[in-house]
């Protein structure tokens, strides 16, 4: 019985809430909420006490609509098992706009689903036309399947398939049909099974795609690496999309600048390219690629081997790259130097673990490149540049940056965050500290006080430095609740396992924002946030 009656006066609470335009009006009447055996009472102004019209309020009594919007806030394993309470939970649980967005892998929080015939059957009575995105493991696709996707679900426009565990494809020697309206196709490569059966048969089917994604298994060994295997004839794949607008290759052992130049000859509407974590790129098309591909304002090319000779020889001026990753790349001082004062219009710059990104490539940029439109810049683990350069560089444009990372790097400390944060009163996102650890401590408090006071922005942080560098105080707790009350629009601080995490994750908690604070263990905060397409890059 409490439970109904703690329902009763949250719907009462919702209400007076929501009905922002009459509460005026009705303050005196609404008064202070009392609980009486199992009715709600309210105070009616004149000290008598009155019946709510809510009070025999209960959740079965809502309108379908209502239950409706609150199952729409549930993962598709709760709504399963509210399915199981009543016949018109059921009902709800079967409504098909519930289902417009599936994820059938269980080991990324997915459905799990027993058999063929049990997924054929979700397929034709919740899924139908509603449904928009599908993920499906390799024991589930199947002819049988892909053909049932292509008959109920018409307007299915993206797509994952995993076939990163296969050990052997199903056969699809009869896949006659295949969704048609595709704009989004992500595929997850296996190491050992070559995929050219199953893409010869969906080749006709996706020359509407915008958003491809291959994923490779990137593992990075130092031992002699295995033979490799090409699994996908990319130059064949290229053929079939030729309305491609955004290409992620991530972390694919077998490809190289041929592949990208495969792309860059039948993609025109290439805007964005990312080839993170691909070993063998080395740039040798670079130059080419910006030639064809004249509306590419996007390219990430983390942790590849890119060569400065190549990169030298693109024509950056003409470009309209606005958003580059050269990360991890081992680029000399003079290609630095060379292709950041030659960028016209440089808006997102990560150029972190450089060993030749130093004091004079920073000051070069500052005074001979087009900082003026930069918003996002990722230094971290740069270890040749001083706090120095980085003070006079943010002194200079941190006015005009939303998002900036300078982790992994001892020589910036707390007190030179403390003496930048008054210019970067436009910041979103921030990543700062070490996990290295440090001689001296960082006085958290007077960080965080800093923050709060300068970044009313402020939406992700994350603080890298080692749990025992952080010194604290008793007062903690108030410096804490002036960050949390100041920074309302945050939506993720990351720490250090340990005992400030603790004090912070209890203080937001107590605040009932219980997603807020996370550990560096699970969650990391980074500037691709910001990228134009980033919400077309996400592929898990």
């Amino acid at each position: 019985m409490d439970s109904w009656l703690s329902v009763n006066v949250t719907t009462a609470n919702v209400l007076s809430r929501d009905s922002r335009g009459s509460v005026r009006g009705v303050k005196t009447v609404w008064g202070q909420l009392a609980l009486e055996a199992s009715q709600v009472y309210i105070d009616d102004g004149t000290g008598g006490p009155a019946k709510s019209p809510y009070a025999g309020t209960t959740i079965e009594k809502l309108p379908d609509k209502v239950l409706l919007n609150i199952f729409s806030y549930l993962s598709h394993k709760e709504i399963c098992s509210m399915s199981r309470v009543c016949r018109k939970w059921r009902t709800i649980a079967y409504n098909t706009s519930l289902w417009y967005s599936v994820s059938l892998r269980p080991e990324i929080s997915g459905l799990h689903v027993t058999s063929l015939d049990f997924l054929l059957s979700l397929i034709s009575v919740r899924f139908g036309s509603s449904l928009r995105y599908i993920e499906l493991p390799i024991e589930l696709i199947t002819h049988t399947v892909l053909h049932e996707l292509a008959n109920r679900c018409p307007n299915l426009t993206h797509m994952l398939l995993d076939f990163s565990t296969a050990m052997q494809l199903h056969d699809f020697s009869e896949l006659q049909a295949f969704p048609t309206k595709l704009k989004y196709l992500c595929v997850c490569l296996s190491e050992v099974i070559f995929m050219e059966g199953f893409m010869r048969k969906i080749y006709n089917f996706i020359n509407g795609l915008e958003i491809l994604h291959l994923i490779g298994t990137y593992e990075k060994v130092e031992e002699e690496e295995e033979e490799i295997y090409e699994v996908i004839n990319v130059h064949k794949l290229k053929s079939a999309t030729p309305n491609l607008r955004v290409i992620n290759l991530y972390g694919i052992n077998f490809i190289d600048d041929s592949h990208i130049d495969a792309f860059s000859s039948n993609c025109i509407q290439l805007e964005c390219l990312a080839v993170n974590y691909c070993s063998k790129v080395t740039g040798s098309t670079m130059k080419t690629l910006f030639q064809r591909s004249k509306r590419l304002r996007c390219l990430l090319m983390n942790q590849t081997n890119l060569i400065s000779e190549y990169v030298m020889q693109v024509e950056w001026e003409k470009s309209s790259i606005q958003e580059l990753d050269i990360s991890g790349t081992d680029l000399s001082t003079e290609c630095l130097i060379d292709m950041l004062v030659r960028i016209p219009n440089l808006k997102f710059l990560s150029a972190g673990q450089l060993n030749g990104f130093n004091d004079t490539v920073l000051n070069t940029f500052m005074e001979q490149g087009n900082v003026r439109n930069l918003i996002a810049l990722n230094l971290d683990y740069s270890d040749n540049l001083s706090d120095e350069g980085l003070y006079k560089f943010l002194s200079r444009y941190g006015h005009q940056l939303q998002g900036l990372s300078l982790a992994g790097m001892p020589q910036i400390t707390d007190q030179l965050w403390n003496t930048v944060l008054p210019v970067l009163n436009n910041v979103i996102i921030m990543v700062m500290g070490t996990q290295e650890r440090l001689s001296g401590n960082v006085l958290v408090d007077q960080l965080m006080d800093g923050i709060a006071t300068n970044c009313p922005r402020l939406e992700r942080l994350e603080l890298k430095w080692d749990p025992d560098n952080l010194r604290f105080s008793d007062k903690s707790q108030k410096a804490i609740d002036i960050f949390r009350v100041k920074c309302l629009k945050l939506k993720c601080l990351v720490l250090s396992d340990g005992r400030y995490y603790e004090i912070v994750k209890a203080n937001f908690e107590r605040a009932d924002r219980l997603t807020v604070v996370r550990t560096t263990t699970c969650c990391s905060v980074s500037n691709y946030y910001l990228l134009q397409n980033y919400k077309d890059l996400i592929f898990n």
